[in-house]
């Protein structure tokens, strides 16, 4: 699997608004694009996509902007990049014994293989919280590594 542009962009403007001193006040999209150093219009469209699937909350007008919806603890990554690229998986290629899935020789020991590795896929991503990237961006929690995977 490959995180797309738009799973990293989603991801950097939710810490950045995890990140901010007082989440309780609503960044605008300019000021998300200026800290984050996105393109502002491909972020308000981001942005859009993880108010429908309620990560963040929007106010309109003067000081409005976007609020996380819930608590940085309560939202991980694999959350995040599911929400603007999808599910996550290894590849689209079928569950094995499902529709004819398997008709072929060996088919169904690599679809098994390919579903493990999108199951870890996702929980490695689900072990991240908003909240341990804004410790580990301030320092106070040092940088897990692929190898040191919450199991």
């Amino acid at each position: 699997m490959r995180v797309s542009t738009r799973g990293d962009y989603a991801s950097r403007a939710l810490l950045s608004l995890a990140l901010g001193a007082d989440q309780s006040v609503p960044t605008s999209v300019r000021d998300l694009a200026e800290r984050t150093g996105l393109p502002q219009p491909y972020l308000e469209q981001i942005l859009l996509i993880l108010k429908g699937v309620g990560l963040v909350r929007s106010k309109r007008g003067v000081g409005g902007g976007y609020v996380l919806a819930r608590d940085p603890e309560a939202i991980t990554l694999a959350e995040i990049v599911a929400a603007v690229d999808g599910p996550i998986v290894a590849g689209d290629f079928g569950e094995p014994h499902r529709d004819g899935a398997c008709d072929h020789e060996g088919q169904c020991v690599l679809l098994a293989v390919w579903a493990d590795v999108g199951d870890h896929m996702r929980e490695h991503l689900a072990s991240f919280t908003l909240a341990d990237m804004v410790m580990q961006a301030r320092g106070l929690q040092p940088q897990r590594r692929p190898h040191e995977a919450v199991t």
